[in-house]
């Protein structure tokens, strides 16, 4: 085989199997994460304007200033985070270029990284394209829901870690990871002078009350800390791929070195529509969130009436659901049966992990739907009984 063995594993995606088997079968699609409904209006009025007037070449190579201006001013205002919208904030073709910008320009080869599984699978492609080391660190049950392994944590760490990934809100498990839990991811770093790339995508997208403390905001953090967001999961606009990272400005050149040899430039004409919808539509952000956490209950309970036990989702897209109730133990295989056998959709978490064990029966499913797409899921999902 011609491709290099350290990319070997990564030839195919289990969001493109389940969907392509979605397709062939007619099948409810709750396995990818997307949208079933379009942004703001405004926003996408804003986008239109700027295919009309002529907004369509390239765009400059960290972002158009209007967009880095608006993502510096929402990080102040939310979070008290102070970046430099010219040196500290670098626009990316959505948030897995960021997130692979920064690795392959931080991460020397044969370095470790340190990763929280499950892990959404972009992370350890990017690793092994930097020719770097995985480590993982388990997040393990606690009642209906999820904690991190804080003593695999400390194991993790040591002389030859260069960066952690940190996902909070956490995709595929929708958990919050504590302040507690976060106080120790920054200690560790502080103490190994160890990088974090901190993935926080769904930064928005959380329920019942929950609130999103950025890793940036922890004592020693500031500045040994990217931070990644984009509009794909705030605004709906999985296609269009704007992407952020904000931090130090060394650590940002870094990302931006490597960032300019993937796609150079992206989303043109897409960048100042960003940029109103982070001035002007942040009301509308929460009143999603809103819906899409009476979404989550709606999938949630579909689910529990169909025999499975459902773990507790604090944010994201996405619930997680046990089939051992229904006698079922091995989640991929059953993914892979459900299209056919259901018409339904979803992603086993034994994807996203490398030690399969914990999480081989676990099932992923996406909840942000229209209610009738998830209501006929619950149906057909109900023959399980």
């Amino acid at each position: 085989m011609p491709l290099v063995s350290r990319m070997r594993p990564f030839t195919s995606t289990i969001f493109a199997e389940v969907s392509a088997l979605a397709v062939a079968h007619d099948a409810v699609n709750l396995g990818q994460g997307f949208p079933d409904s379009d942004g703001p209006t405004s926003m996408l009025e804003a986008a239109q304007r700027a295919i009309a007037e002529g907004q369509n070449q390239y765009p400059p190579g960290p972002g158009i200033p209007a967009l880095r201006e608006a993502v510096a001013a929402q990080q102040l205002d939310d979070y008290g985070l102070a970046y430099d919208p010219d040196t500290q904030v670098l626009v990316t073709v959505g948030a897995t270029e960021a997130i692979a910008g920064a690795i392959l320009g931080l991460v020397e080869p044969g370095r470790e990284v340190v990763m929280i599984e499950p892990f959404y699978d972009a992370y350890a492609a990017s690793v092994a394209l930097a020719g770097g080391v995985r480590r993982t660190v388990p997040l393990v049950a606690e009642g209906d829901g999820f904690t991190l392994d804080r003593e695999a944590l400390a194991a993790a760490f040591g002389p030859n870690t260069a960066a952690i990934v940190v996902n909070t809100p956490h995709n595929p498990t929708g958990t919050i990871l504590s302040d507690d839990e976060l106080t120790e991811i920054a200690r560790l770093c502080v103490e190994h002078d160890v990088i974090a790339i901190a993935d926080e995508v769904y930064e928005h997208l959380v329920f019942d009350g929950a609130v999103h403390r950025p890793l940036a905001t922890f004592p020693g953090m500031a500045e040994r800390t990217l931070r990644i967001s984009g509009a794909a999961k705030t605004f709906h606009v999985t296609g269009w791929k704007v992407g952020w990272i904000s931090g130090p400005a060394e650590l940002v050149r870094a990302a931006r070195a490597a960032k300019q040899y993937l796609t150079f430039v992206g989303s043109g004409p897409f960048q100042p529509a960003v940029a109103h919808a982070l001035r002007n539509e942040m009301d509308w952000v929460r009143e999603d969130a809103e819906g899409l956490g009476r979404k989550r209950i709606r999938l949630s309970k579909a689910l529990a009436d169909a025999g499975f036990s459902v773990h507790r989702s604090q944010g994201t897209y996405f619930v997680c659901a046990d089939p051992r109730p229904l006698g079922i133990t091995d989640g991929a295989a059953f993914c892979r049966e459900l299209p056919a056998r259901l018409g339904v959709a979803a992603v086993p978490v034994s994807a996203f992990v490398d030690d399969q064990q914990p999480w081989r029966h676990l099932l992923r499913f996406a909840f942000a739907k229209d209610d009738d797409v998830i209501d006929e899921a619950a149906h057909r999902l109900s023959r399980l009984t």
